[in-house]
């Protein structure tokens, strides 16, 4: 997936391999997530909510990296899920809406990201 064999450059959605800090261990931990390209943005989510470790490892440190296309890239992670404070301030408008479609799937026990480039 690093290579960019499952993310094509220009293709919306793919998989991507997120690079977070584990908020015990301080070690770059690699997880393969599907991911999906709005704008500049890339939107990952989970079924398995607060439980996955890499949300747990967002929330402690927002500053990632993600292997899309081949290419290493910086970014920061905001991160939505049951009984977070929401941090949807500052999204583009095709995120804005995001939150609230997503709003039953996060009372189930869903949760998502949105990894905004850092240029």
């Amino acid at each position: 997936m690093r290579a960019g064999w499952a993310s094509p450059r220009l293709a919306p959605g793919g998989l991507i391999v997120l690079e977070t800090t584990g908020r015990h261990s301080g070690r770059v931990v690699r997880t393969p997530l599907a991911a999906t390209r709005i704008g500049g943005h890339v939107v990952v989510a989970t079924v398995r909510g607060d439980r996955s470790q890499w949300v747990r490892n967002l929330e402690a440190e927002p500053s990632v990296h993600y292997w899309w296309g081949g290419r290493r890239r910086p970014a920061h992670a905001r991160v939505f899920r049951r009984g977070a404070t929401r941090h949807d301030d500052g999204l583009p408008s095709p995120l804005q809406a995001l939150p609230a479609l997503f709003e039953p799937s996060l009372h189930a026990g869903w949760a998502f990201a949105v990894l905004s480039p850092l240029r």
